[in-house]
């Protein structure tokens, strides 16, 4: 379910210039929505894990609020994020 930290390094590169570079708005994001997609895979496999669910509802509430950040601050960031990563139709 959790993602390497070679991932993580090679996401913060694409998104955010360098690998040490966690701490951006888009970087965050982006972890979090591989991190999501990984946990829904999961729970497709295992209906069961409730507190799995309860994990994956933190981390789209997490996403969610960084995005309207993002969205309040920047909307031109907030739109190619959004286009990048494939969040909305």
């Amino acid at each position: 379910m959790a993602i390497s930290k070679a991932f993580k390094a090679n996401l913060a590169k694409e998104f955010g210039g360098a690998e040490k570079n966690t701490g951006s708005t888009e970087v965050q994001i982006a972890i979090l929505t591989a991190e999501i997609n990984a946990i829904t895979n999961h729970i497709k496999d295992n209906k069961k894990d409730h507190s799995t669910k309860r994990g994956l509802y933190r981390k789209v509430s997490q996403r969610r609020s960084l995005l309207n950040y993002l969205e309040k601050t920047d909307v031109e960031r907030y739109r190619a994020l959004v286009k990048k990563l494939e969040l909305r139709n």
